[in-house]
Formats: structure tokens, sequence, C-alpha cells
């Protein structure tokens, strides 16, 4: 039963935290409070249910190295996203016209960041830590990474492709980043990184949902396979290769630190938080 309280208590402030969010969208200081609180309140209370329902300290959100996994993890996640616009900007696809509006990013910066954190402690810090006791990492790695893609087609301007891409890039990404380190924050800082990037920085769309206008003034046109389309740059194949690239490299981490459980171990307690 906990795999349901803990999605009950975490869903409920992912969904208040929204509503709140959305009251005050328009507003950018408004909206960064609003976004950093719905972020603070929701590992507050993911802290809260993991030691209610499974009677241990939750190690995952554990405040030791929460500033560095952030800090590096949000560093890594914008220059990601920096490097998938350079391409689209290299084939002449992405065009800078001048300075947007930088107080509507301060917004963006909140309203990512409660989307970042929320997701976070719903995906990895619940359903994948449940799924891999069940079924191993690999497998719990493509089921929670799957359903984390097809979510995003309740976006505006959702693609089926666009899901695919957010499955593999983004769900593969970011769980691997906690399996690396068995700790929530740099995949929530890769996540906040990579959207302040999308949204605040490069003023394009957010997997397919319409944004407000970030720190710059940008245009991008051209085929869909380059830019994405309407789903955004999230659906270039530029972010599905970074992607994996990252993925791939967060799993040989995660190899070499003893992190990975097989099917056969699945029974067991997963690994311990990595604590460098």
């Amino acid at each position: 039963m906990h795999l349901l309280w803990q999605l009950l208590a975490v869903v409920a402030v992912w969904i208040l935290g929204n509503l709140g969010i959305a009251a005050v969208k328009d507003n950018p200081w408004p909206a960064l409070v609003a976004g950093l609180l719905t972020a603070v309140v929701a590992v507050l209370v993911y802290g809260w249910v993991v030691r209610r329902t499974e009677h241990r300290a939750p190690v995952e959100v554990s405040l030791k190295g929460a500033g560095a996994g952030i800090s590096w993890g949000t560093l890594l996640g914008i220059a990601l996203f920096g490097a998938v616009i350079a391409n689209i900007a290299f084939l002449g696809d992405y065009t800078i016209n001048g300075l947007g509006t930088p107080a509507r990013a301060v917004g963006l910066l909140g309203i990512m960041a409660g989307a970042a954190v929320t997701e976070e402690l719903v995906f990895r810090g619940v359903l994948f830590r449940t799924v891999e006791h069940w079924t191993g990492t690999w497998i719990a790695l493509v089921l929670t990474g799957s359903l984390f893609g097809l979510i995003h087609l309740l976006n505006a301007n959702a693609t089926l492709w666009g899901a695919i891409a957010i499955a593999i890039e983004a769900g593969g990404m970011l769980t691997a980043a906690y399996i690396a380190t068995r700790k929530l924050w740099v995949p929530i800082g890769l996540h906040l990184g990579w959207n302040i990037a999308a949204s605040a920085i490069f003023s394009t769309k957010v997997s397919g949902s319409n944004t407000p206008q970030g720190l710059l003034d940008a245009t991008m046109s051209g085929p869909a396979l380059v830019t994405g389309g309407d789903f955004g740059p999230e659906g270039s194949v530029y972010a599905v290769v970074f992607g994996v690239v990252a993925t791939v490299v967060f799993m040989w981490l995660a190899h070499r630190r003893g992190h990975v459980v097989p099917l056969r171990r699945s029974t067991q307690p997963p690994p311990a938080a990595c604590t460098t």
C-alpha cells in the first residue's frame, strides 16, 4: 500500500501547486514564489510519507549533498539543452532576434522548479523505486520512462513522436541519473536545468506546452525532425541523441558503483544512496 499512499500524497501537492501557480502565472514574482513553495512542500511531504509508509529515513532526499547535486545537475541540463539549440541554430533553424522578456523569465524559474521537483518525486522517487523493487533496474527504467513519455500526450500540441522522444531522452536520462546517484537531487537539477533552458532562456515550447517568452526573443522554423515542430526542441532528433548519450554515461556510472539491480535480486532493498 505504500505506493498508493506515496502517490496520493505527492500528486496532491503536484495538483494543488499547479493550481496555485496557474493563478499567478502572469505575475513573475508571485509565480517564482509559488513554484519554489510547491517544490519545498513536495519534498517535505515526500519525506514524511516515506517515513510513515516504509519506516525508514528518506535518504534519497537527504539534505547532505543536495546543493551540489542540484547545482551541477542544473548546469548539465542547461548545457545539454543548449547543445540541442546550438545544433538547430547551426542549420539556420533557430534565430535570436534580440532580448525577450526577462521579467517573465523570472516567473518561469519558479514554474519549472515546481514542475521538476514534483515530477521527479512522482516518477523517480515513488514509481521507479517501487517498480525496481519488483522487477529490477532495467525493466523499471523502461516501464517508468515510457510512462513518463506517455503522460506528456496530455500537453497542448502533443504528438506521439514527441511522447516517444520524451520517453527516450528524458525518461531514460533522468532515471539513469537517479540510478547512478541513488539520490533525487541530480535528476531534479537536470530536469530543472533542461526546462529552464527551454523556457526561461531560449524561449521555446516545453514538451508541446506554450510557455511565455523568456530571456531571448527568438524564432524557430525548419523540418520537424530538426526543430521538433509544434512539440518544441524536445522532439528534435538532436534532443534524443544527447539524451541517449547522457543515459549511457549515467548507466555506466551506475554499473561501476554497483547500483544496477538485476531481476534475480529485485526483491532485495535497492543499493544505498551514493555519498559522493
